[in-house]
């Protein structure tokens, strides 16, 4: 499958500073060689690296977006990870010139809500910290961020979050790996009032919130993760067909192989960002079948006739899509 890097273009940038920041999180500062302003981003945005071994993979903007000079980064090197994080936090020197492409954001902040409230799992703050900075440097709207992490060691920005200045706006829970410990977000979540809630980290916390945001309009409650998506070879996974309504050609799509990949394994373009179902990039129409809808982007009313082929499967053994022109 062709990779985001194959129709984004990249640019050379120098690594301008490399620190751990936490357990096993480490910051990454990019500038242009030449001293030149970067392309403007937006809060929310990410970039796409072309790490040291050739892999590419997006990652949050966590600077002020009124900076202009430099791109900053926050990386947790996985272990057990496909080998990205682990390169370029150990293969990476100050000095070196990576490709990056310029800034996307498929997680804006968007709309004009009475009060945000940010809901931030582990590296999942990395978008969050840019739209704080953006916040308190412009609108002064109300903020109030969670930020949940495992404990102290491996929070990022935790001395940056705990000053002063963020009193009252920041509440920082470690739950110690024990779930019995973990944050209640019910009575935060209980009653809407004119808020819009931002959520970024693992799999099992956006789902907690979605659940929890079930009351509150689709529009004021959004969602970005790190490629944490649910696999797609997971037991119940079993082959099926999809059918294109503008051709009637059918596309096998296996075990294990998640529509998109069909799709443009078959030729077929498909725009498409995150491939963790919760961009909503990849939305199509769908016009006949029964879906295993396993995105976070769509309401359930949404599910009736679209569904999100880069992570979706089906429960019918054929469903009918309109990809886009």
């Amino acid at each position: 499958m062709a990779s985001p890097s194959d129709e984004i273009p990249m640019s050379a940038l120098e690594v301008k500073a490399l620190d751990a920041i936490a357990d096993g999180i480490y910051q990454i500062e990019f500038a242009h060689p030449e001293g030149d302003d970067l392309p403007e981003f937006t809060p929310g945005a990410h970039v796409y690296i072309e790490v040291p071994n050739g892999q590419v993979r997006r990652y949050s903007l966590c600077n002020d977006p009124e900076e202009r000079h430099h791109y900053v980064i926050a990386v947790k090197r996985e272990e057990t990870g496909t080998g990205g994080s682990k390169s370029l936090t150990d293969e990476t020197r100050v000095g070196d010139k990576l490709q990056v492409s310029e800034p996307h954001n498929d997680f804006e902040l968007k709309g004009n809500p009475a009060r945000y409230i940010f809901i931030a799992g582990g590296i999942g703050i990395t978008p969050i910290m840019a739209m704080i900075h953006h916040l308190r440097a412009t609108s002064g709207k109300p903020f109030k961020l969670y930020y949940l992490t495992r404990d102290a060691d491996q929070t990022a920005f935790l001395e940056e979050l705990s000053g002063p200045e963020y009193r009252g706006k920041v509440v920082i829970h470690h739950d110690q790996g024990d779930p019995d410990n973990a944050f209640d977000l019910w009575p935060v979540l209980e009653q809407p009032k004119g808020a819009h809630v931002y959520c970024c980290g693992p799999r099992g916390l956006m789902e907690a919130v979605r659940d929890m945001t079930g009351h509150w309009s689709s529009s004021s409650v959004r969602f970005e993760d790190f490629g944490t998506r649910k696999p797609a070879n997971e037991e119940d996974d079993k082959p099926f067909t999809v059918r294109l309504a503008q051709t009637g050609e059918a596309v096998p799509v296996p075990a294990g192989v998640s529509i998109l990949e069909a799709l443009r394994t078959n030729g077929h373009h498909v725009p498409y960002s995150c491939e963790s179902g919760t961009c909503g990039s990849c939305r199509t129409r769908l016009v006949e079948g029964e879906a295993d809808h396993r995105d976070l982007v769509l309401s359930e009313a949404e599910h009736q006739d679209n569904i999100m082929v880069c992570v979706s499967r089906a429960v019918s053994e054929e469903l009918i899509i309109d990809l886009p022109e």
